[in-house]
């Protein structure tokens, strides 16, 4: 059983929980799909929502050689030999998304109350993402560094979410273990992550549902979330 005790760090995802880029993210997966004749369905939210560039870029590559087999001759949009170069396809999704960002990066309401608050109150926070460190850093620079101790990127572990080596890595760099850390998360994947790596969850759903659980409290908003909550989470039997 878990030992709990007294909050000493928050983790928070980044994308659909701290800032409105869960939607284009999106918004950057259909358009990348429907210039490929893919039209995404719920099906494959799975594969998008919460993942990592390469991970959604490798289930975009499946789709759309699904669509064109039997073509083997010479390279066309990413693909060669009749194969989709998934690793073409994921630097196309980096630059769509990286530059929307860049235009409308906007905080989730009570994103950045709740921050200066943990900052305030000298609780030490962390950014785990699953988007490439390029987007990462613009939203560092939109909501502020100095509200977060540490950060993960894509990329920077050896597995992303849903796997927890991007938690595992930011409880490292932060000195804690996960049982007297909150992580705030917005999709299953990242839930799945954060919960694997030990960590009291508070789910804000954003695109999809998440269901309460042992150790996972659901909110609708941030503004939802404050400091005492995040302390009785840790504190609890």
């Amino acid at each position: 059983m878990p030992v709990h005790t007294e909050l000493q760090a928050v983790l928070f995802d980044m994308d659909g929980t701290l800032v409105d880029t869960e939607r284009l993210w999106r918004r950057t997966v259909e358009e990348e799909a429907l210039g490929r004749g893919i039209a995404l369905t719920d099906a494959d939210l799975a594969f998008v929502l919460g993942r990592a560039v390469e991970d959604c870029a490798a289930h975009l590559a499946s789709r759309t050689e699904g669509r064109t087999e039997g073509r083997t001759e010479g390279q066309v949009d990413g693909r060669v030999d009749g194969r989709v170069d998934a690793a073409v396809l994921g630097d196309s999704l980096e630059r769509r998304f990286t530059a929307l960002v860049r235009r409308q990066v906007v905080p989730l309401p009570g994103a950045v109350e709740l921050l200066a608050t943990l900052h305030a109150e000298g609780i030490p926070t962390a950014l785990v993402s699953a988007s490439p460190r390029p987007v990462v850093d613009t939203v560092l620079d939109a909501l502020g560094r100095r509200w977060f101790t540490v950060s993960v990127a894509a990329g920077e572990t050896p597995r992303t979410k849903p796997h927890p080596d991007p938690y595992r890595a930011a409880l490292t760099r932060l000195g804690t273990a996960p049982a007297s850390c909150v992580a705030v998360e917005d999709t299953p994947t990242g839930v799945a992550s954060a919960e694997a790596a030990g960590c009291e969850v508070v789910a804000v759903p954003s695109l999809t549902t998440i269901a309460p659980a042992p150790h996972r409290t659901v909110v609708r908003s941030l503004l939802d979330v404050d400091v005492d909550l995040l302390r009785r989470l840790t504190a609890a039997p």
